[in-house]
């Protein structure tokens, strides 16, 4: 295949940045679409080109298939890369770009269509002997099918959206009680999210991990397992934080978990970056199929700390035709990497938005630290989008290192004009149950409900009067004061005002 000149980046944010920097590496020219809101977003000042797409709405923009195809063309543009999000996962989006001839940086339209439905995927990790959940193979046509399915697996149960992911149409059932109410609940909000009410059955894991495997499949049939991803720390089943490789894996563990990831791509014809996710059980041995995310992850950084592979760049070099070296299946996590998704929201404030203006910015730097950052300061935060702002990642030589710079990182960070969720993070490098790796998908939402994290009140008491005392200052003092023999001359009320503390992970 020809070599990739120009890539057109249909996303927005830090995964465009992240996309656009890895285009910069191989020499290749990055161009970028852009909403209204986004017009002086940081993508658009690093690409080589930009080109509005449409006002605020995401279906009047950055989910405009026709038109982002119609712009690829016009624009000479050999591929076009989703990142993930908006259309990173449509299966039609990736069919028309390979009909208009533009190379869709991802999988095949088939495989995404497979992978793309939670039912569809159940029945092909079956049949390719996959531990899956136990369930049902096929959606429930209704209550009394869902009663049926119900008894025979046990309560409790959990009902999920056939299409789609990332909480919506998920309603755990306790009892037969529940069941009904769950039921109407589950398909209304399945046709909201995704146009599509049909809903399954599984059985409950109690307190189970997230664990994701890594994997990279090329157009020549090779697909290795890059290692696993700790994804547990969810809120409201949301990720929040990530780390690599997951603190109850075994070297044994990781073997058999990544030799099912290669079984499950491999069933489907995998080509490019996937992620393969499952449920590992509280007896830490027994994992089942979640779900295949057929595109680049959020998390991917941890990923990239611990085995040295920039996947993105993989991503470009499979599309072109690029064999997998046959040593990349060998590879082995080195050190340790822990991730946290910077959003723009209140932690005091039972994580209200915060949109607004960036007003002062000071990412963390120093040994092992990454960012990966889609904002900048003076920037505007708009409420239109996911409020993630940034990837702060730590790498370590093993978890304890990690841990520590994660904590040097987060104080050093400062953001100003806006609220993030920074103190949160702060409080969890504080808890037990997370440094010592005790782990599960429902922690940090029973903490949260406990107030075992202390994000109740963002007053510090020990700040007060501290803040009291340079307020007070700032009024009184003398404006100006000789220093003898320097003959110059500075202002002690202006010392003062520039004064800021930090305290519970908030400035004053």
């Amino acid at each position: 295949m020809a070599k990739i000149q120009k890539v057109l980046v249909v996303n927005r944010g830090e995964i465009a940045v992240r996309i656009l920097r890895a285009l910069a590496d191989l020499g290749k020219r990055g161009a970028v679409i852009y909403s209204d809101p986004d017009r002086a977003g940081l993508p658009v000042m690093l690409a080589d080109e930009a080109y509005r797409i449409g006002p605020a709405p995401s279906s009047e923009s950055y989910l405009r298939s026709e038109a982002i195809i119609e712009l690829a063309g016009q624009i000479g543009a050999d591929a076009i890369h989703p990142g993930y999000g908006f259309l990173s996962e449509n299966a039609n989006f990736a069919r028309q770009c390979r009909e208009a001839g533009i190379l869709f940086i991802g999988p095949s339209p088939e495989a995404m269509a497979v992978m793309g439905s939670k039912v569809e995927s159940r029945r092909m990790m079956m049949d390719a002997g996959v531990p899956v959940v136990p369930g049902g193979r096929d959606p429930l046509p209704d209550l009394e099918a869902a009663r049926q399915a119900a008894v025979q697996l046990g309560y409790p149960v959990m009902l999920k959206a056939a299409s789609g992911g990332g909480g919506k149409g998920m309603r755990r059932v306790a009892e037969e009680s529940e069941l009904a109410a769950a039921f109407r609940a589950a398909r209304s909000e399945a046709m909201a999210s995704f146009g599509d009410d049909a809903v399954y059955l599984e059985k409950f894991i109690d307190r189970p991990r997230h664990v994701e495997i890594q994997v990279l499949g090329d157009q020549h049939g090779r697909v290795v397992s890059l290692g696993e991803r700790e994804c547990s720390l969810q809120r409201r089943q949301q990720k929040v934080v990530e780390e690599a490789p997951s603190p109850a894996v075994s070297p044994q563990l990781r073997q058999r978990m990544g030799e099912a990831a290669v079984k499950a791509a491999e069933a489907v014809g995998y080509t490019n970056a996937g992620t393969v996710e499952f449920l590992l059980d509280a007896d830490g041995e027994s994992f089942f199929f979640l779900e295949m995310n057929t595109r680049l992850q959020v998390e991917h950084p941890v990923t990239e700390m611990v085995t040295g592979l920039d996947l993105v760049e993989w991503q470009l070099r499979i599309a072109e035709g690029e064999p997998l070296p046959a040593e990349m299946a060998a590879i082995e996590p080195r050190g340790h990497a822990i991730e946290v998704r910077l959003y723009a929201e209140d932690p005091y404030r039972r994580f209200a938005p915060s949109p607004g203006r960036i007003d002062v910015l000071r990412l963390p730097q120093g040994p092992g630290i990454r960012n990966d950052c889609g904002v900048y300061e003076g920037c505007e935060v708009t409420i239109h989008y996911d409020p993630m702002l940034a990837k702060l990642i730590a790498w370590g030589a093993d978890r304890s290192q990690a841990l520590r710079r994660m904590g040097r990182a987060l104080r050093e960070l400062r953001v100003e004009g806006i609220h993030t969720t920074a103190a949160l993070y702060l409080r969890l490098l504080e808890d037990r149950d997370f440094v010592a790796g005790n782990l599960d998908i429902g922690m940090l939402d029973r903490k949260l409900a406990a107030g075992e994290l202390d994000l109740s009140d963002p007053a510090n008491p020990d700040l007060a009067p501290i803040a009291a005392a340079l307020a007070h200052f700032a009024r009184t003092s003398r404006t100006t004061a000789s220093y003898p023999g320097r003959g110059r001359r500075t202002s002690w009320r202006h010392a003062a005002r520039r004064e800021s503390l930090h305290g519970g992970g908030r400035w004053i």
